[in-house]
């Protein structure tokens, strides 16, 4: 049976990070007024206020970026010089979330749940869950509390294991539901007397979820205290290798919204996600995360307010500001965890273990999982690789296709065996082949070659691939005579230099990533026993 690949499916992944928008009030004229005050507050002012409330003064939405690997990665967040953007003032992001809230219609449950989602996606964005598993959401009152609770809600979906401390709740129906939902999947929640004393030997995340935009003043029991906490770790962390990060979402608890952290006894935040446009504050933040999220604002809210934003990468909803933290790229590692690979749980033919593993890239998403390294050597004993995509697989061995005047053709017609290497990421497994190769029947290749969209077929035939050519130009003139030599539909002929190449396996290796570099090798390596061939497992030191 032969497992032929067409197409392989890629999932783009996205940062979300939609808004803190305060979830605005509902649809109705009457409770806008009473939404606008308490928006970005994460409290209610009678619930911790012992300060200024500026009713007037409305939240904004807000919104964030992610990364996940740590990667940054799979979003390709683009960085922004922080100069050249907008910042906005307190009454600014007021006017800005009064129109999103009111002609725009966004709703209180929609904003909460976007803002929610890009808080989640943020975290994800940057800390991986195999590192920084453990989340504590510190949630106030307000609508700021709401998109905790909502981010607790989705990370748990995204396989971190969060807490929630709400002190101070809010009695109606949609922060009701809020926690019922996250009850509903065992999230448990901790009252401020039941906070470790040592928040760093439980918590690998802490999410600052207490105060919005149009706080001021200082804030009563129990955030104080709990601001406190977060700042106490600020100190921690320069005295221990590992400490929970500190993530704020729009305002770091305890900054003015202009001024920053006037006193200096504000969160000291590793990541800020900034919402719709960053707040003035924003410019004194000096951790290694800064994200700016909120791609739903409209060109009218653009040119009222004269808005200079960073673009956002391709379907990404989150964008870096400024440069990435420096990185020392020997630092660079990954703890894999992974389930165990034995001996007597993997199948006797490799080609079925193959199958199976392939089968499970499938199912999991990865990006085009059929992708792998091709490694031939010439007659210069000379190695070189380059990514191609699988296109078969049978008990004969692994089929791709290509140019048979490319360099790695060339390098197979003086040396015929070569290395094979798929590389799951998202799985923590390697496969290597190797064996010799030989060309397909041409008329394999030609029932192949007419199975590819036509662009393709054209393609083929307009690039002399591995040869030197002046220009891009060169390509597109060729490939357009060519479409439009082959513009009424007819067969495009297979060119003689173009086919497939098998390879017929002597050696697999099945290697799975585990903890602490104790990674589980199983190679197979083939035995002849009573004329018949016959595979030999043998475990590898990692």
């Amino acid at each position: 049976m032969t497992m032929v690949i067409r197409k392989s499916s890629s999932r783009a992944m996205t940062c979300l990070f939609l808004s803190q928008l305060p979830p605005t009030l509902s649809h109705h004229n009457h409770s806008f007024s009473i939404y606008k005050s308490c928006r970005s507050l994460s409290k209610t002012p009678s619930d911790f206020l012992g300060s200024i409330w500026c009713p007037t003064v409305c939240a904004a939405p807000t919104i964030r970026s992610f990364s996940s690997k740590f990667s940054e990665s799979s979003t390709t967040a683009r960085m922004q010089n922080p100069e050249s953007i907008s910042y906005l003032t307190q009454r600014e992001a007021a006017e800005v979330d009064e129109i999103l809230m009111g002609p725009l219609g966004f709703s209180v449950d929609q904003l909460m749940e976007l803002a929610g989602l890009s808080v989640a996606t943020s975290i994800a964005e940057v800390y991986k869950p195999s590192e920084y598993s453990r989340v504590l959401a510190i949630c106030g009152p307000g609508n700021n509390g709401g998109d905790g609770l909502v981010a607790a809600r989705h990370l748990h979906h995204f396989g971190y294991k969060p807490s929630v401390c709400y002190p101070k709740r809010t009695q109606k129906p949609l922060y009701n539901g809020l926690v019922t939902q996250l009850e509903s999947l065992s999230v448990p929640f901790l009252s401020v007397e039941d906070l470790p004393v040592d928040l760093p030997e439980d918590f690998d995340i802490l999410v600052d979820a207490m105060f919005g935009f149009s706080f001021h003043g200082s804030p009563r029991p129990p955030f104080d205290d709990l601001i406190q906490k977060l700042v106490q770790l600020c100190n921690f962390a320069q005295n221990h290798q590992k400490s929970p990060v500190t993530v704020s979402v729009d305002i770091p608890s305890g900054w003015h919204v202009e001024e920053g952290d006037v006193s200096g006894e504000g969160v000291k935040p590793d990541m800020l996600v900034s919402l719709t446009a960053p707040k003035l504050c924003a410019k004194k933040f000096t951790g290694p995360h800064h994200f700016l999220g909120g791609r739903f604002v409209p060109s009218s809210i653009v040119d009222k307010f004269k808005l200079h934003l960073p673009p956002y990468p391709g379907t990404s909803m989150c964008v870096r500001i400024g440069k990435p933290p420096q990185i020392d790229i020997s630092a660079l590692r990954q703890n894999y965890i992974s389930p165990e690979l034995l001996e007597e749980q993997v199948a006797a033919d490799p080609i079925d273990q193959f199958r199976k593993w392939f089968d499970e890239a499938l199912a999991a998403g990865l990006r085009e999982p059929n992708a792998m390294a091709l490694s031939t050597v010439g007659k210069d004993g000379k190695p070189s690789s380059r990514i191609v995509l699988l296109k078969g697989v049978d008990k004969d061995g692994f089929v791709w296709y290509t140019n048979y005047e490319s360099q790695k053709a060339h390098e197979l017609s003086e040396n015929p065996h070569a290395s094979l290497l798929f590389y799951w990421d998202g799985l923590n497994r390697q496969v290597r082949v190797e064996g010799s190769v030989q060309k397909v029947p041409d008329e394999e290749s030609e029932q192949y070659f007419h199975s590819r969209p036509r662009g393709s077929q054209i393609g083929a035939i307009a690039s002399k691939q591995s040869t030197s050519i002046p220009g891009r130009h060169i390509l597109h003139q060729t490939y357009k005579e060519l479409e439009e030599k082959y513009s009424d539909g007819s067969l495009i002929p297979k060119p003689k230099h173009w086919g497939g190449y098998r390879l017929k396996p002597q050696l697999f290796e099945f290697w799975q990533g585990q903890q602490s570099r104790l990674h589980d090798r199983l190679q197979y390596i083939p035995q002849e026993i009573d004329r018949k061939l016959v595979w030999k497992i043998v475990r590898l030191a990692p």
